[in-house]
């Protein structure tokens, strides 16, 4: 068994316009840089992403952003990209605002077949009630709104549906992998990236180190192999800093 894709172009050439990308990382760690990049250069339109952010101006999902791939994004924070607030605000893109652990939860009960569970995240807002702008019009007025969500009292406590996720392709970054398949994460790269490896129909996994199947414990690893369609060795690479503050 040997998932080992030769470069990420051709991991990522069979992605079409409209897919839904479930997309690893955390600010700019743990995210799948050269994966991003070869979707841009592949041409895929009207993508639908879900990470928990967007990318920032020029790094990450945001590339992808400032040329107009994405259609919409379930993210949870949507800050540091100017880029992406210019758009939503304009009315070319759809926006589905959802509490962090919960983003993170969903992508994991999508990956274990589990449709839908109940959370106590967003009682009371407009989470559960409904009204948040997902997408505006040219005008600035709101052209798409959330709709309530079903709500249910367990022990006296009111709790939230929340729907499970499961995307048509994953893209993730790990510091290690083997050919089967199977990942370890580094430190706080972990994140996002194993519920997002779970979502996807098909997961891609840039690695940093490839290595041979039994060269990782099996209790160390993060993903198992059963998650991971794709490999792609990308060799090491370098986290941006995505807001540097020194002294004077």
């Amino acid at each position: 068994m040997n998932k080992v894709v030769a470069s990420a172009p051709d991991a990522v050439a069979d992605i079409p316009d409209g897919a839904s990308i479930a997309v690893g990382g955390f600010g700019l760690v743990g995210v799948p840089n050269v994966l991003i990049a070869a979707v841009l250069e592949q041409g895929a339109r009207g993508l639908e992403t879900v990470s928990n952010n967007c990318g920032t101006d020029g790094t990450g999902l945001g590339i992808l952003l400032e040329a107009g791939r994405i259609r919409r994004t379930i993210s949870s924070y949507v800050g540091s990209n100017k880029e992406f607030a210019r758009q939503y605000l304009a009315g070319e893109l759809e926006v589905e605002l959802t509490p962090q652990g919960t983003l993170a939860e969903r992508l994991r009960a999508g990956g274990a077949g589990i449709p839908a569970f109940f959370t106590p995240a967003g009682v009371g807002t407009q989470v559960a009630d409904g009204g948040l702008p997902q997408r505006y019009d040219a005008d600035g007025g709101v052209a798409l709104a959330s709709q309530p969500k079903e709500t249910r009292e367990f022990d006296g406590v009111t709790y939230v549906m929340e729907r499970g996720i499961v995307a048509d392709f994953a893209l993730v970054h790990a510091w290690k992998g083997d050919r089967m398949g199977n990942l370890v994460y580094r430190a706080s790269a972990r994140n996002f990236n194993p519920p997002a490896a779970e979502s996807g129909r098909i997961t891609i996994a840039q690695v940093e180190h490839l290595v041979e199947p039994g060269e990782l414990r099996p209790e160390d690893i993060h993903t198992p192999g059963i998650h991971v369609q794709r490999v792609v060795p990308v060799g090491p690479v370098t986290t941006g800093i995505e807001r540097r503050t020194v002294r004077s």
